[in-house]
């Protein structure tokens, strides 16, 4: 009787080899690694696009730097949070001076705004806390009310010609909803009021930058913010 060379079962139930395979998986790295680098381009270039035009929204830069780069891959576009990183390094790197004389007008601007709207809890939001917003993109502020009547009856008041107009704000639930607006121009620098429900208070839109609730700061931490910069000097000074 011919010798059998292995059972069936011992055929069939050889160890795999525990030695890893150098080749495997690594285009997955690579890709993620190159991705990297590209999201990284694209940030830059936005950040410098926005920088150089001043009134550049963050999705209209990020698209115009994907159109000069060629990077079509969508995977490797930059969120808005890169890009504000960017932005930030571009103007500590390139404009620092100006940067920061266009940061403290602007404050001062948000300042003034804030205290003549104090009675309906103004916050400032958006570019100009950061420090990274431009003089054409102006202040703007958040303000708490169920009836936007006695904020007309401010402007007014005030003899400050105005727009009217809604922008449509998102939430963390998911929700999407348009709030009256309110924009005039306070010497070159343009203002906008947001006006928010009450109930916004405790549970404000989401920042479209961090993606987080958007509290802002209340008028005492723009003063904070302003007593730190250099060159300021309230009116009221001695």
């Amino acid at each position: 009787m011919p010798r059998r060379h292995g059972s069936r079962l011992g055929r069939h139930s050889r160890k795999p080899s525990l030695t890893p395979d150098p080749y495997k998986n690594s285009a997955k790295p690579a890709a993620r690694s190159a991705c990297a680098g590209q999201r990284r381009q694209l940030a830059y270039e936005a950040a410098r696009l926005m920088r150089e035009q001043g009134a550049l929204e963050l999705d209209r830069a990020r698209r115009k730097a994907v159109e000069r780069l060629g990077i079509s891959n969508r995977r490797c576009w930059p969120d808005n949070a890169e890009i504000q990183a960017a932005l930030e390094d571009e103007y500590r790197l390139f404009q620092p001076e100006t940067q920061q004389s266009i940061t403290t007008a602007l404050r001062e601007q948000a300042l003034a705004a804030m205290q003549a709207f104090a009675e309906f809890e103004p916050r400032l939001v958006g570019p100009s806390v950061s420090g990274t917003a431009s003089l054409e993109q102006g202040v703007r502020l958040h303000l708490f009310a169920d009836d936007t009547r006695p904020i007309v009856f401010r402007l007014i008041d005030k003899g400050i010609p105005w727009q009217a107009s809604d922008r449509q704000h998102r939430y963390a639930d998911g929700r999407r909803q348009l709030h009256p607006t309110f924009a005039f121009v306070a010497g070159e620098i343009p203002v906008e009021l947001v006006v928010l429900p009450d109930r916004a208070r405790r549970n404000p839109p989401l920042s479209a930058i961090s993606e987080r609730p958007e509290r802002g700061l209340d008028v005492d931490a723009v003063e904070r913010l302003l007593q730190h910069e250099p060159g300021y000097a309230p009116d009221d000074a001695p």
